[in-house]
């Protein structure tokens, strides 16, 4: 059984990391010595940008489209991308959609879109890249970007949270049976980041106020590549099956009420 504390990473793929969390978590996995595996959907000059920042890291950007809607092809990405990379460490699966519809009006093209690309694409991509992990016999770091969703629900928003929900328990699945290969399975759950996913791309989410979150603002996507950056370093070597929130405290008002309160008046005793 390959010993987690001797995990040296060198290679990564990170899917969606045209820009948002996906971005950053690249560059922050560049900076950490590796080389870089880069996917887009619909936003190829994004994904060029994300490599041009990582080989200015001096580490090597490989650059491909993955639509985790297509099952059959999304496995042959991953590997493609594994093989010029010359081997996978980490892999990071972030590529995410959703929408705000209530449930009576969601349509079934809607709900497998969503369950598609969240959960059935997030599982085709981490089998391909686990049984890459299992035949280098190195041991690897998987890491889902979740939600906080994946714990509370909110009103418009089956077809994600039920998602969601599914991914963590999937990940939890994964560390228990890819352990004793020396591969960790763990989830980031993010709550409001300032990326264009939530409509504030390029902002500063020091300069935005959220009353109902305790720390009072949303996230930066850098603060979530700094939590996934740790999960895929050797200083993580005894953490599997677990879900790290990175919400500023959301969660602990309820992700409904912590994202609409619009007002302090619920700090005071």
């Amino acid at each position: 059984m390959p010993d987690t504390s001797d995990f040296a990473p060198t290679t990564a793929i990170v899917t969606a990391s045209d820009s948002g969390i996906g971005k950053a978590t690249a560059v922050a996995l560049a900076r950490a010595g590796m080389d870089v595996g880069v996917t887009w959907h619909s936003d190829k000059e994004g994904a060029e940008g994300t490599a041009e920042e990582i080989r200015g890291l001096g580490r090597k950007a490989v650059v491909r489209r993955l639509d985790t809607t297509e099952l059959r092809e999304a496995a042959g990405v991953i590997d493609e991308l594994a093989g010029e990379l010359g081997g996978l460490d980490v892999f990071v699966n972030n590529a995410g959609t959703g929408a705000s519809t209530r449930f009576l009006d969601m349509g079934i093209e809607d709900w497998m879109k969503i369950l598609d690309t969240n959960l059935n694409g997030a599982f085709v991509c981490l089998q391909a890249a686990a049984r890459r992990m299992v035949n280098a016999g190195r041991g690897g770091r998987l890491v889902a970007v979740s939600s906080v969703h994946e714990f509370q629900p909110r009103v418009g928003s089956s077809a994600y949270d039920a998602s969601k929900h599914g991914l963590g328990g999937l990940m939890k699945t994964l560390a228990l049976e890819l352990g004793q290969y020396g591969i960790t399975a763990n989830t980031v759950a993010p709550g409001e980041i300032a990326t264009p996913m939530t409509g504030q791309e390029d902002q500063d989410p020091t300069t935005t106020q959220r009353p109902g979150v305790p720390l009072g603002r949303p996230g930066h996507a850098r603060e979530i590549a700094d939590v996934i950056a740790f999960l895929a370093s050797p200083a993580s070597s005894y953490v599997t099956g677990a879900a790290w929130v990175v919400d500023g405290g959301m969660l602990q008002m309820g992700p409904q009420a912590g994202s609409h309160l619009t007002s302090n008046d619920w700090r005071e005793a």
